[in-house]
């Protein structure tokens, strides 16, 4: 028994650092959740996933807060981030996501006031996820 748990532990990942972990912090009354998503780590509150939290080696100019929204929402915010724009990984010119680019001047700043609006409700932050699909079976 002891051999199996010992052996179950080593297969056992150690957890990577929070990307951007801060921002965590200011919602965390929401009682957000997280899960690895792009090898990036998204945020839910509720039912919505609402952020996307990127800090990768490689690849940087994509580092930052990704917001969940919609191109209809786009104008709006972009008074409020000057600096937000699509994802550029999608290879697309405008993408749903928005990010908040790590590197910008006022990227805590920007953050920061994200957090503010998705704890006030903002419908321009936010969607409720596809439904998964389920995985067929794997044969044996």
């Amino acid at each position: 028994m002891a051999k199996q748990r010992l052996e179950a532990d080593r297969r056992i990942k150690p957890r990577k650092t929070v990307p951007h972990e801060f921002v965590l912090e200011a919602i965390a009354r929401l009682a957000p959740r997280t899960r690895s998503m792009f090898g990036c780590l998204a945020v839910y509150v509720g039912d919505k996933i609402v952020l996307i939290l990127r800090d990768r080696p490689s690849g940087t100019v994509d580092n930052g807060v990704w917001l969940a929204t919609a191109p209809e929402h786009h104008h709006s915010l972009r008074r409020i981030f000057p600096n937000m724009r699509s994802v550029q990984l999608f290879g697309k010119a405008v993408t749903d996501w928005q990010v908040l680019p790590a590197d910008a001047p006022d990227f805590e700043e920007a953050a920061l006031r994200a957090c503010e609006l998705i704890a006030a409700r903002d419908p321009r932050i936010g969607k409720l996820p596809k439904p998964r699909r389920a995985r067929p079976y794997a044969s044996r």
